[in-house]
C-alpha cells in the first residue's frame, strides 16, 4: 500500500506539494471514487487513477544512461549552474528520475539515473562493493608505492578516510582508479594526496556496465534487470 500523493508523484504528474493543494480540490479519483486526503493508501499496481478526468499512466521504474559532458553539474535543480537534467528527455523527467551518485562539474564519462530508489542505493552504497571506474590524465607516474597505498586506504589531509581502492598505472601521466564509494571529489584529492594532480577525469564504468559507443551528452534508457546484473557483477 502506498500514500496517494507518492503514486500521483511517481507516475509525473506533478510535484508532491502540487498534488496536495489538486487532491483537497477533489481533482483526484481513485477507483471511480473522489479522494481529498493526499494521504490515503492505495494499492499502487491495482488502483485506477485519474485526474481532472484524465487516466493516469502507472508508474514504471526505469534506468537511464548518460554520457555526462563536463560543464554540467549532477543535480536534479541548481539555480545558478545548468544541470545534467537538461539532457534528460521530458518523458523521463516526469518519471521523476534522479541521478545515481554524482559526476563533478568538470568530469564526464558514466552517469546513470533512475526513479528505483532502492536500486539507487544498491549502486551508491559502499557496503554492497560496486566498483566505479575512472580514467585520469594527471601529472608524473603513478608508483608502486602509489598502488600499495591506494589498496591500503588513504586518509586525506583533512582526515576523509578512504577505502581501499585500486590504482592502475597505464604509462606516463594516466592511470585508471577503481573506488566503491562516492565521496567529495574523491578520486581527484585521493590522486592530489600523492602529488599526481588530475587535468582530465572520465568514469568510464561502474561494475562490467561500460559507456559502450554512447555519444557524450546522449542519454539511453536500458533493461533495468540486465543493467543492474552487470552493475553488481564483481570485477
Amino acid at each position: 500500500m502506498q500514500r496517494l500523493d507518492k503514486i500521483l508523484s511517481d507516475a509525473g504528474v506533478a510535484s508532491r506539494k502540487q498534488l496536495k493543494a489538486m487532491i483537497r480540490a477533489g481533482r483526484v479519483y481513485a477507483d471511480g471514487v473522489c479522494v481529498t486526503d493526499e494521504a490515503a493508501k492505495f494499492d499502487e499496481v491495482s488502483v485506477q487513477l485519474t485526474v481532472d478526468g484524465a487516466c493516469v499512466s502507472k508508474y514504471r521504474k526505469v534506468l537511464l544512461m548518460m554520457h555526462k559532458p563536463a560543464g554540467l553539474v549532477t543535480s536534479t535543480d541548481d539555480p545558478r549552474q545548468r544541470t545534467v537534467m537538461e539532457l534528460v528527455p521530458e518523458e523521463f523527467r516526469k518519471l521523476n528520475v534522479a541521478p545515481v551518485g554524482r559526476l563533478d562539474k568538470d568530469t564526464e564519462g558514466l552517469l546513470l539515473l533512475t526513479n528505483d530508489g532502492d536500486l539507487a542505493h544498491r549502486i551508491i552504497s559502499p557496503k554492497h562493493g560496486v566498483w566505479k571506474t575512472y580514467y585520469a590524465e594527471h601529472e608524473g607516474t603513478a608508483s608502486q608505492e602509489d598502488v600499495q597505498m591506494f589498496e591500503q586506504g588513504l586518509t586525506l589531509s583533512d582526515g576523509t578516510k578512504c577505502l581501499s581502492a585500486k590504482l592502475q598505472p597505464q604509462g606516463s601521466g594516466k592511470s585508471l582508479i577503481l573506488v566503491q564509494e562516492g565521496k567529495y571529489h574523491q578520486v581527484r584529492r585521493m590522486m592530489a594526496s600523492r602529488n599526481m594532480t588530475v587535468s582530465y577525469l572520465k568514469r568510464i564504468a561502474e561494475g562490467a556496465l561500460t559507456l559502450g559507443d554512447l555519444p557524450k551528452g546522449e542519454v539511453m534508457e536500458t533493461d533495468i534487470v540486465e543493467t543492474e546484473r552487470l552493475i553488481t557483477q564483481m570485477l
